[in-house]
């Protein structure tokens, strides 16, 4: 089960240099002209989650593995993308792949480095992409539209369901907001993502700064703060030049570089969780002497999907999930103390998973 998360932005914002430090690899090309990106670099990172160090330690497990989400780094756009401006229909063909959009914005000032459009403002650029996406939407239901109203003329079900979800979309879209502001009902969310739009998307902003302002961010960062929080976005802060010297360490070096620059935390950790909940993904754990290991799913999956994540014939032969609360397991010292404190729940196909169980599947093939 993969899930993944386009790294988007005008050209020389960071992209690239955020993506290496990402993944700890030179893979995607960071030089100071545009379009350094042309074919999309994908890294996979695993998502930090102390609980997983903690479970493994109870467990005592010989081999710690993480869960992991890819991240995938993206052309530069410019303005007319949408019209084919640049690498506009490459960039837009590469957004439609991805499940969920870190789009990185200058918040900066660097002679060295030159901005496509000659001047340092982070929300201008973000309202040039949201544009150019809001354009290419636009366009992209507006050639469907005249044909379901046909369909729906001849009671195709499937036309005016599908037609009512293209309206509410055009509604917002020609209001210059972006699809996901549309109003859609909960039991229609899964159609509604079909129609494949690129602003239908959630979007994480992540506010590109000097390394002064690292731990506090800046007037640029604050303005992008703001927007994402009208948008119901997300934003966080960064210096892209830290994190790359920071994905050169060992760990106990990475521990002393960030002490000294009055950090608690990598940005990276910040950008990969905040991903990890853009996409509305829980985690579950399974834990033993050979390994312990964290696993995504989306929330709101029931016992069997979260089977399936570990192997498809887990969810085929499912016949019950024993499952242990995250804190219960502290508690009680691991499983065999849960289970002597009866805090071992033998669970039904119809479990919701939440966030943080420790699971041991029953299941017949």
């Amino acid at each position: 089960m993969g899930f993944k998360c386009g790294i988007v932005g005008l050209p020389n914002v960071g992209k690239s240099t955020l993506f290496n430090a990402l993944t700890r690899t030179a893979a995607a090309q960071a030089q100071n002209y545009p379009f350094c990106t042309i074919e999309p670099n994908e890294g996979e990172v695993g998502v930090p989650d102390e609980r997983l160090d903690i479970i493994a330690g109870i467990g005592k497990s010989a081999r710690i593995v993480p869960t992991r989400l890819t991240f995938v780094d993206i052309a530069g756009l410019v303005r007319g993308a949408s019209k084919g401006e640049g690498l506009g229909n490459k960039f837009l063909a590469n957004i439609r792949e991805v499940d969920a959009i870190a789009h990185v914005v200058r918040c900066f000032e660097d002679g060295n480095i030159t901005h496509v459009e000659g001047r340092i403002d982070p929300v201008a650029d973000a309202e040039t992409i949201n544009t150019e996406l809001m354009l290419a939407d636009l366009e992209s239901l507006e050639k469907r539209h005249d044909s379901l109203i046909k369909k729906a003329r001849g009671n195709d079900k499937e036309a005016i369901q599908t037609l009512d979800l293209v309206n509410r979309a055009l509604e917002v879209l020609r209001d210059g907001k972006p699809a996901r502001a549309a109003d859609v009902p909960e039991d229609q969310q899964r159609a509604f993502q079909r129609l494949n739009l690129l602003t239908s998307k959630p979007v994480l902003y992540v506010c590109n700064v000097e390394e002064p302002a690292a731990s506090t961010g800046n007037e640029w960062s604050k303005k992008v703060e703001k927007l994402a929080a009208n948008e119901g976005a997300q934003s966080v802060v960064i210096s892209a030049s830290i994190e790359a010297e920071l994905a050169q360490l060992e760990d106990i070096e990475r521990l002393e570089y960030l002490q000294s620059l009055g950090l608690e935390s990598a940005g990276l950790d910040q950008v990969i969780r905040a991903g990890y909940d853009l996409l509305n993904l829980i985690t579950f754990f399974t834990v033993g002497p050979k390994e312990a290991r964290a696993w995504t799913i989306p929330k709101g999956s029931r016992a069997p999907r979260a089977a399936a994540a570990i192997h498809t014939d887990f969810e085929r032969g499912f016949i019950r999930a024993q499952t242990i609360d995250y804190n219960d397991f502290l508690d009680c010292n691991g499983e065999q103390g849960a289970r002597d404190a009866g805090k071992a729940r033998d669970e039904g196909k119809d479990y919701v998973v939440c966030d943080g169980d420790i699971i041991l599947f029953k299941f017949a093939v």
